[in-house]
């Protein structure tokens, strides 16, 4: 992988007080705010992404085995506030998921734990990053 290859980056513009549009460098884009509205807040979307990257790699694994018959993910986490500042603690990603009474969905339950296990551990880049503790430079131009 070349520097630019491992690159990740999204720009986000004010639209209005408390109010945010992330754009990717692909040209998509979704709103954020404060949680006084329907929009996602960031904390929101730190949970989206973790279990998100979380199921896209579970889905890959057991998908080729056999098509879930239901696929939720829930994700839950506390909001702390103590001497190290507003964080999250306890957070939690569950899988919620059913396969056919079949040959691959015995093979897809099977290698379900296995897969979220594998993730967590070392495949999605978002939990590794929160389990690791990467620092954050903040600067200002």
């Amino acid at each position: 992988m070349t520097a630019n290859d491992s690159l990740r980056q999204v720009t986000i513009d004010r639209t209005r007080a408390s109010h945010y549009t992330v754009t990717n460098a692909r040209g998509g884009t979704m709103s954020i705010g404060d949680g006084g509205d329907a929009e996602f807040t960031p904390v929101e979307l730190l949970l989206a992404a973790l279990g998100g990257c979380t199921a896209i790699d579970v889905d890959l694994v057991t998908t080729r085995r056999a098509e879930p018959e239901s696929f939720q993910v829930d994700v839950r986490a506390v909001k702390a506030n103590d001497r190290q500042g507003h964080h999250l603690t306890d957070i939690e990603v569950t899988f919620k998921v059913a396969f056919p009474d079949s040959a691959g969905g015995d093979a897809a339950r099977a290698v379900l734990p296995d897969i979220a296990r594998q993730s967590h551990d070392r495949l999605c880049t978002v939990s590794r990053t929160v389990e690791i503790g990467t620092p954050v430079t903040t600067r200002v131009q």
